[in-house]
């Protein structure tokens, strides 16, 4: 099965995710996406993010009426920080009857060069790569690239975090399940 994998802190999942890991799945030959909640991100600091466990509930309860799509906490057991290439080689032993890709912001592929092992994952693994304002795509590289042509929503978890922070509505901005949740959790409140 071809299966595409979004990594991310999701902190939290909204909208945006959302559009994008839909229109991967109706537009391209993936058949399945993976919400991989990374616990740690090696480039983000941790007292930003909402309890791991909170976090990964918030992404079941966005995407639990879609089939196509599940929620992987793998990277919970994997030693920190997690790091994409160690995550992957897990799930390509784990799952060898699967094609594994990854499905990024244009923000984070102009990353990739300072990822662990970039070049044994560009040769690993597909990438596909939605636009993000303000950044252009150059593979140095030279991955195997498709780039989406996914709507672009000017959304972030900042920005959402941020608004919760100043009793600010964020109706809209992510699933309802997700927004009664938060505000139900008193997450990110100051």
């Amino acid at each position: 099965m071809k299966i595409a994998l979004y990594f991310g802190s999701f902190n939290p999942i909204h909208n945006g995710h959302l559009i994008v890991a839909n229109y991967l799945l109706n537009e391209t030959h993936v058949e399945r996406l993976w919400f991989v909640v990374s616990p740690q991100n090696p480039h983000k600091k941790e007292n930003t993010l909402l309890n791991e466990y909170h976090r990964l509930h918030l992404v079941k309860l966005a995407t639990e009426n879609d089939e196509r799509i599940k929620v992987s906490d793998i990277e919970f057991s994997l030693p920190r920080p997690s790091f994409t290439i160690d995550t992957i080689t897990y799930l390509t032993e784990k799952y060898p009857q699967h094609e594994f890709s990854i499905l990024m912001g244009a923000d984070s592929f102009q990353n990739l060069p300072n990822w662990k092992n970039a070049t044994q994952l560009v040769e690993r693994c597909n990438i596909f790569i939605y636009p993000r304002q303000g950044f252009s795509i150059d593979n140095k590289l030279g991955a195997r690239i498709q780039l989406i042509n996914a709507p672009l929503l000017s959304l972030s978890a900042t920005y959402i975090r941020n608004c919760v922070a100043e009793s600010k509505s964020i109706r809209y901005m992510v699933p309802d399940a997700v927004r009664e949740e938060i505000e139900k959790g008193g997450y990110y409140k100051k």
